[in-house]
């Protein structure tokens, strides 16, 4: 018996995950795949005239048993990988590579979905069956549906080749993330960390067998060294260490799976009939193309960059103040930043981080999704976890209605990505009358207790857990037909609305005094510390604003360019950043190599969205602000109109539906303090 292709009889049909073994997944899949294209098969033999029911409908429900297994698989293969799983990921990701394109390219499934695209105004379709029915049409046509039959063969060649080289690039990373770490017995090297870091990697260098303390590059252990260590040759050691991983020229270096994957991408977007991957993406997005994108950075770069030099002119004269260096490199920027946000606003992160129990920031965001969204959580033991760390929570709204279950799992440990993101283990969607219900994860790396201390977290941190909190609840309140459109199914630059706009709370008072409590004294958080924390949001914010942009228009470039004209990807990274460049460049370094947003993840031509959703985000949290932030019709509106609607409408009509008008593109030039300072 295989637990995988079994009913989960389980609390919520939640996943059995303690009796799944790493022998039971190429077999799931196998099946599931065969399964699913038995389902495909029914829905082609469907002798009747199609209609939207037994084509577009059938064709989106169908698969459930192999999209179930690979979203348990690929999202352990993320947060709890080993070197099994990882080889099952190269057998299986081909496969699925595979069924996939035999659906995309599947001539007579096509026909039939055309044939209901074409004849559409003959059935009364709702505003969500009309979408489904687009998304489905174009979906085919942008996936090969009207190539001939050797051009279809040869897009499935490129896309195994390119499921495969995304797979090794990740696969590179975090390879090179666990390989290295920096190891001090001499404790004068730990000047300036606080005792909650330096109790950290104690406890890191103990697990690893080794006396002294051991930092690496995870996150937890490499922001608070590059922030506080006043050794400024072990902050360039390990900003190195971090710059040049994946870029040694070794057998993990990425150089040439990202010359393949961007010749791939080039290759697969010529033969669909596009100039450019960037144009193939961008042409089912909110910014429409990568003419858009551009001249939407480079109106942010224009704006902000006269800005960032001044910042950076004020951070280098500080430090020479302090007798630091005459010039900053990268490991100088975050050291130097704290203490000149120390010295303006008598405000720093280990000031705040007692206030910032984990425990707390969890109940805080709970609370002001109950105070928006009438959502309740309770904390339950009688399903399985994939790790002891994971805390299970159930969700019901407040009528006592189950809403969803939720994984939270908050600590780093190997096998496990850096970083933070939102998943689902269970979609959400209504068929035969039955609303399945969703099964919402979030991933972060948030640095574990010690015997003395609770996990306290930055305030960057807190940010982090309600931005991938407020992706959670995309995910939890979503009400759709079809998991085609549900919950965050929906262009990649509307996406991070619901994250982004949910960190805004974390600057006001009312939601502050919800959570922000001394773990000691029990004392709430201080309303001179909440007043330096709002002022100082805006503190280098274009020097941060540089950042993103950076990755964006890195991004663009590898994305609208011709590969063949690449000769080398460090020199080529470099000429791309040039326009948001405020450091110099440390030769040996290269971020490309390991920017997995874009090589692995789903963020190719998309890395922009970011900065194109703050714009909607704060131009959204102006009218909660309006209108008071814990504003229940507000809550209500945002809820009904974008939380819940998934992708079941294009994202303006949504938005205007929220908001009464489409965004003001300067509400984030307001909020960042930058209107003014550039005029």
């Amino acid at each position: 018996m295989n637990p995988l292709l079994e009913a989960f009889n389980t609390p919520y049909q939640t996943t059995p995950f303690s009796k799944i073994k790493n022998e039971h997944y190429q077999p799931a899949f196998e099946k599931a795949i065969e399964i699913a294209k038995k389902e495909i098969d029914l829905i082609v033999a469907n002798t009747d005239e199609p209609t939207f029911e037994n084509t577009v409908a059938a064709l989106d429900y169908s698969g459930e048993l192999l999209n179930r297994i690979s979203r348990i698989f690929f999202n352990l293969n993320s947060a709890e990988t080993s070197d099994e799983i990882q080889q099952i990921a190269k057998e299986v990701t081909p496969l699925l590579s595979e069924f996939s394109n035999d659906v995309n390219l599947n001539e007579e499934l096509f026909q039939r979905i055309k044939v209901v695209y074409e004849n559409k105004s003959n059935f009364s379709l709702t505003t969500e069956e009309n979408t489904l029915l687009e998304k489905n049409y174009k979906s085919f046509v942008r996936n090969g549906a009207n190539l001939n039959e050797t051009d279809k063969e040869t897009l499935r060649t490129i896309d195994k080749e390119l499921s495969q080289a995304s797979l090794n690039f990740g696969e590179n990373v975090l390879a090179a993330t666990n390989k290295y770490e920096l190891h001090i017995t001499n404790a004068d090297d730990l000047e300036g960390l606080p005792d909650g870091e330096i109790e950290a990697a104690s406890i890191t260098a103990q697990q690893r067998g080794k006396k002294g303390w051991v930092f690496t590059l995870d996150h937890p252990s490499y922001i608070p060294f590059m922030t506080y260590a006043n050794n400024r040759e072990l902050r360039k050691e390990l900003a190195f260490a971090s710059g040049s991983k994946t870029f040694k020229g070794d057998e993990l270096d990425n150089q040439n799976n990202i010359l393949k994957i961007v010749k791939l991408r080039y290759q697969r977007a010529n033969l669909l009939g596009y100039k450019n991957h960037a144009q193939f993406i961008l042409e089912e997005q909110m910014a429409s193309s990568p003419e858009k994108v551009n001249a939407f950075l480079n109106s942010l770069i224009e704006k902000s960059k006269s800005v960032a030099l001044r910042e950076n002119k004020q951070l280098n004269d500080f430090a020479q103040e302090l007798n630091g260096p005459t010039s900053l490199q990268s490991w100088d920027v975050a050291y130097y930043t704290e203490k000149l946000k120390h010295k303006l606003f008598d405000l720093d992160d280990e000031k705040l981080k007692p206030y910032f129990k984990l425990d707390n920031v969890i109940k805080g965001v709970f609370s002001i999704a109950n105070k928006l969204y009438g959502l309740n959580f309770k904390e339950i033991t009688n399903i399985d976890k994939y790790h002891e760390d994971v805390i299970t929570y159930k969700v019901t709204d407040e009528n006592n209605e189950y809403v969803s279950i939720f994984y939270a799992d908050y600590h780093p440990r190997p096998g496990k990505q850096n970083g933070a993101w939102m998943t689902s283990f269970n979609d959400q969607y209504i068929k035969d009358g039955v609303n399945n219900r969703p099964h919402i994860v979030n991933v972060c790396n948030f640095t574990k207790p010690t015997p003395t201390k609770p996990s306290l977290l930055t305030f960057n941190e807190v940010i982090t857990l309600f931005h991938e909190f407020g992706h959670a609840l995309h995910g939890m309140l979503a009400n759709t037909h079809f998991p085609g459109l549900s919950g965050t199914s929906v262009y990649r630059d509307f996406v991070e609305l619901p994250s982004q706009v949910l960190e805004n709370w974390c600057y006001e008072k009312e939601a502050l005094e919800l959570f922000a409590f001394h773990y000691e004294t029990g004392e709430v958080i201080p309303i001179e510390l909440i007043e330096k924390i709002k002022a100082s949001s805006t503190f280098m914010e274009a020097t941060k604003m540089m950042r993103q942009l950076s990755f964006g228009i890195t991004d663009m470039a590898w994305h609208t360019i011709t590969p063949d004209k690449i000769n080398s990807v460090e020199q080529f990274e470099i000429k791309a950043m040039q326009p948001t460049q405020i450091l110099p460049h440390i030769k040996g370094t290269c971020f490309s190599t390991s920017f997995s947003h874009i090589f692995q993840g789903g963020y190719s031509s998309g890395y922009y969205s970011y900065k194109w959703a703050e714009v909607l985000d704060a131009d959204a949290f102006e009218y909660f602000s309006e209108k008071g932030i814990f504003n229940k019709e507000v809550g209500q509106k945002f809820k009904e109109h974008i939380l819940s609607k998934g992708g079941a409408e294009h994202p303006m009509e949504l938005y205007k539906k929220f908001r009464g008008q489409e965004p003001d593109d300067d509400a984030l030039l307001r909020r960042a303090g930058l209107l003014e300072l550039s005029a």
